[in-house]
């Protein structure tokens, strides 16, 4: 058995193991990383921790330490409120206003995971407030960041459009930036209305204020919009559906129950006629942190992990009371799953087994099948993986049957671009990875088989879709 079949194999296991006997995966990685790095592919431990994911772990942390210290001080509730004003009370608008956001900032050049790293913790923050389906508006946000994340100005349309060049191939930018537009409009559109989006508009608006006089939101004692006429209170409140869909919440409870407002402090919280929630010299920092995040990313490409690490330490030090309790809220089972996961994809690339597919696949003589075998290995290796390092890889892989002219270049290349991004909602990529850690008060474990569960769904639809639309009539 070759060296790289037996590094598949063990992955299999290693899936099997997580999912039967509830072990941390990422724990498990490591060890197989261990495990095949030294017995089959002799590497040393540098080696080995080649494929760490060091950047993706202060990501991670910063993140989550700067937006644990945003939820005890109050501020992630006074955004929630700001956003509530922004959109008149509906509900049902806020998903589509942080996928036009993320949309937004990566199509003007902002890196896909620094978009979802400042919107997703805000968004699910929100989701919580308003019984929201987390999976709903977490796979809205990193949607939208694929949307606009091959404009011909963004990081990743850039990237790809000079892979094509590099390669003379025929290209369009535009045809690039708008397959990927289209592709994530759809798909967003039918998890809108299959997670709870129609019942959101049931809902119609929630007091703008949303506050009485106790401090609390109208609706989340159930005497607010929310639970007029609607049955239950909450679109999600019945939690999973029936056997073999996807769940689509993970909010208040048991079945009926009304959904829990996030816990106010009337005395410090709101103001002294119990309206919307006040700002406070901690919360306004705070604002001003989150302001310098975004212009430090997008403004002056400063690393998104150290940056938010840095602002998170200095809020600790003026309040350190409000921030006492934000290293434990920092998601380390999850930071433990990537990292030790992405180890192990290092150490499957090290060894060169994702080359070993690639051009076994690009061997095949059928122009066609190879081309869906390769959108097939572009969405199942980035769901673990960098999405431009796969496509700048496989994309020299198709230039031979490219070559024959009976595949069109520019919807082969929008085709795995499609595919290798799409895929970015999996908990095992950075994304995912992001609005995995930044759900607040939900169960992790449930939310992250929902996500994989998705994630699965994508990588198994997507790619043969886009190849059926894309490849197929030989576009470019």
């Amino acid at each position: 058995m070759s060296p790289e079949l037996v590094s598949i194999l063990v992955l299999v296991v290693v899936f099997v193991i997580a999912t039967t006997r509830s072990v941390n995966m990422g724990a498990l990685a490591f060890a197989a990383a261990f495990g095949v790095g030294t017995l089959v592919a002799d590497l040393d431990a540098d080696g080995i921790f080649t494929g760490f994911p060091g950047d993706l772990f202060v990501v991670l942390v910063g993140v989550t330490y700067l937006f644990a210290i945003a939820r005890a001080n109050g501020t992630t509730d006074w955004l929630v409120h700001a956003a509530v004003r922004l959109v008149r009370g509906r509900v049902a608008l806020i998903p589509w206003v942080m996928f036009a956001l993320t949309g937004a900032l990566t199509a003007i050049g902002a890196v896909s995971p620094a978009a979802v790293a400042i919107v997703a913790p805000i968004a699910l923050s929100f989701a919580t407030r308003y019984s929201i389906s987390p999976l709903l508006m977490g796979t809205m946000v990193v949607h939208g960041a694929q949307a606009g994340g091959f404009s011909p100005i963004s990081i990743y349309g850039s990237i790809v459009n000079g892979i094509v060049e590099r390669e003379h191939l025929p290209g369009s930018e535009v045809g690039l930036f708008l397959a990927s537009l289209i592709a994530n409009l759809l798909i967003a559109a039918v998890l809108f209305t299959v997670l709870g989006g129609r019942k959101l508009w049931a809902r119609g608006s929630v007091p703008v204020h949303g506050e009485g006089s106790a401090g609390r939101d109208d609706d989340a004692e159930g005497g607010g919009t929310a639970g007029k006429g609607t049955g239950p209170a909450g679109p999600d409140a019945e939690g999973a559906g029936p056997a073999g869909t996807i769940p689509t919440a993970d909010t208040a409870g048991a079945a009926g129950t009304a959904p829990t407002a996030v816990a106010t402090r009337p005395d410090r919280d709101t103001d002294p006629a119990g309206g919307a929630t006040r700002l406070t010299p901690a919360r306004i920092a705070t604002l001003v942190a989150l302001v310098a995040l975004v212009v430090a990313v997008l403004g002056f490409d400063l690393d998104a992990g150290l940056t938010a690490v840095s602002l998170a330490v200095a809020l600790s030090t003026a309040w350190p009371d409000d921030s006492r309790r934000a290293v434990g809220e920092i998601a380390w089972s999850t930071v433990l799953l990537i990292c030790g996961v992405l180890t192990y994809v290092g150490v499957l690339e090290e060894m060169g087994t994702i080359t070993w597919a690639g051009e076994g696949v690009g061997g095949i003589g059928v122009p066609l099948l190879a081309a869906l075998l390769l959108c097939y290995i572009g969405a199942v290796v980035s769901a673990f993986a960098s999405s431009v390092g796969i496509m700048g890889a496989l994309i020299p892989l198709a230039v031979p049957f490219l070559a024959q002219g009976e595949i069109g270049a520019a919807g082969m290349v929008a085709a795995l671009a499609v595919s290798a991004t799409v895929v970015d909602v999996s908990p095992f990529s950075t994304n995912g990875a992001l609005v995995l850690a930044a759900a607040p008060d939900v169960d992790r474990d449930r939310f992250f088989r929902q996500l994989m569960v998705y994630g699965g769904i994508v990588v198994a639809a997507v790619p043969a879709l886009a190849w059926l639309v894309l490849v197929v009539p030989g576009f470019g």
